[in-house]
């Protein structure tokens, strides 16, 4: 004992540089999570995504009659567009909004705008205030984005005023954003989280097609006609430590990607006029290269915080086995090494932007058909419903009662500009369902086949004759 008393007492600078410094230092990290980290996190506690009612669904019969109500179009823009939707992905139960239904989609005025949001602001957010014991006054955040319909006073204003928000709650309003703006939503909630503390947040995302819908014969907009449904989810996430056992996700990375800078990206995908001057949504032949592009650097940015250093250490050896391959021979040819995700990820929440692209993040990612299911049957029932429709796919999920505690999910999305967003959260308990949208109907899905009757109802286009082709005036299809 005397022996280490006067070892200490000669080497005290090195036992205090030893023991004291990394002792400090967990200290100071303990008291900076303690005191602020753990207020920064990002919680889900609930979600509702819209199911619009039945009068509102797209049947084959009631899409055959909105395309023949379209004089604009000739034969070869019919054989067109039955390619386009046959081989779309898209079922018979999407929805349109009221004034298609009405065969007003040629002259939509401002209310027809204002309903169909209100239609959805009113059903969904209501809803989600009260299965999760939450009042409207309670809201310390709102955030809106609807891409396509800019409203004065702003949408995020219709419903402060509807609900009877505080003065004090903190809005923001996003338009033209596209596709991904949910996430980017998401975004803006977790940065306010990271200076604000015990706070509840509401972010409202959807898409107006009221007043979008294209009515010219250009094949590269009449393509969204095809695609895009009505749709939306309402969210309610909060930084509360208080409650983070109850809630449903936790966010534990995101990564926004924007290739505006490159003109073919940001040309890609853009709403426009058409030689006649209608007004549509402009869909390029150069948009899979774009979003390819923009996956590529987005996911580059992602993996080394989502993934393990397990995988992040093997794929640095194949690319330095690779490189080390080539340099030895000009002759030699090594396949490219490839992360996989599926070591870091349980679930992938993919944007149903179409089939094209749901097979194509579905080939980058080496992912299965399991994986890719909530995706293919999410656009299948409800269509590309723009940028609610991750929260469908994470619907599907739920209401196949598919994600556990533990498990991590990956969202990705694309939008105009070009942009991809991802984030990844945490199931933070075991969900069992009970998600609206899905809940009459979930044990449907998947159906044997998705194949839709499109072909066999319209497929006696395809052996007309141009000169001769015409649609009379009495048609009923």
């Amino acid at each position: 004992f005397l022996s280490f008393a006067i070892l200490f007492k000669t080497h005290m600078g090195f036992f205090i540089l030893v023991f004291l410094f990394p002792s400090l230092y967990l200290l100071f990290r303990f008291l900076k999570w303690a005191l602020v980290g753990r207020h920064q996190a990002c919680y889900i506690m609930s979600y509702e995504c819209f199911k619009p009612s039945d009068d509102r669904k797209v049947s084959t019969q009631f899409s055959g009659e909105i395309i023949a109500r379209n004089k604009n179009l000739g034969l070869n823009e019919y054989k067109f567009l039955l390619k386009a939707i046959v081989s779309s992905g898209i079922g018979e139960n999407t929805y349109a909004p009221r004034n298609v239904l009405m065969g007003r989609e040629e002259s939509p005025t401002l209310a027809d705008a204002t309903s169909e949001m209100d239609e959805f602001f009113q059903d969904s957010i209501e809803k989600l205030l009260s299965k999760s014991g939450v009042s409207a006054q309670d809201i310390d955040i709102l955030v809106v984005n609807v891409s396509m319909f800019a409203a004065v006073p702003s949408l995020a204003s219709r419903i402060v005023n509807h609900y009877k928000m505080r003065e004090d709650v903190k809005v923001y309003n996003l338009s033209g954003m596209g596709c991904s703006a949910s996430l980017i939503s998401i975004n803006i909630v977790q940065s306010v989280f990271k200076s604000q503390k015990d706070k509840y947040a509401l972010v409202v995302t959807s898409e107006s097609l009221s007043p979008n819908w294209y009515s010219g014969n250009d094949r590269s907009m009449i393509l969204s006609n095809c695609l895009f449904r009505s749709g939306g989810c309402a969210m309610l996430l909060s930084n509360k430590w208080a409650l983070r056992n109850r809630a449903m996700l936790k966010l534990k990375c995101l990564v926004r990607t924007h290739h505006g800078a490159n003109d073919d990206s940001y040309e890609c995908c853009k709403q426009m006029e058409d030689s006649q001057g209608r007004l549509g949504f402009h869909l390029s032949k150069c948009l899979p290269r774009a979003a390819a592009r923009s996956l590529v650097d987005n996911l580059k940015e992602l993996a080394p915080m989502a993934l393990s250093t397990l995988e992040l250490a093997r794929f640095m050896v194949l690319v330095l086995t690779r490189k080390l391959i080539i340099s030895r021979s000009s002759k030699a040819s090594a396949s490219k090494p490839t992360i996989n995700f599926k070591r870091g990820i349980d679930h992938f929440c993919l944007h149903t932007g179409g089939k094209a692209v749901i097979d194509g993040i579905g080939e980058n990612l080496k992912l299965n058909e399991y994986d890719l299911e909530p995706a293919r049957m999410t656009l299948y029932r409800f269509g590309n419903t723009s940028a609610s429709s991750l929260w469908y796919v994470l619907g599907y999920m739920e209401a196949k009662r598919r994600l556990k505690r533990g498990e991590k999910v990956l969202m990705v999305s694309f939008g105009a500009g070009f942009k991809c967003n991802s984030c990844v959260w945490e199931v933070v308990r075991d969900l069992d369902g009970g998600v609206h949208a899905w809940d009459d109907s979930i044990g449907e899905y998947p159906p044997k086949t998705l194949a839709n009757p499109f072909l066999e109802k319209y497929g006696w286009i395809q052996n007309e004759d141009p000169s001769t082709f015409k649609i009379p005036e009495d048609y009923q299809p």
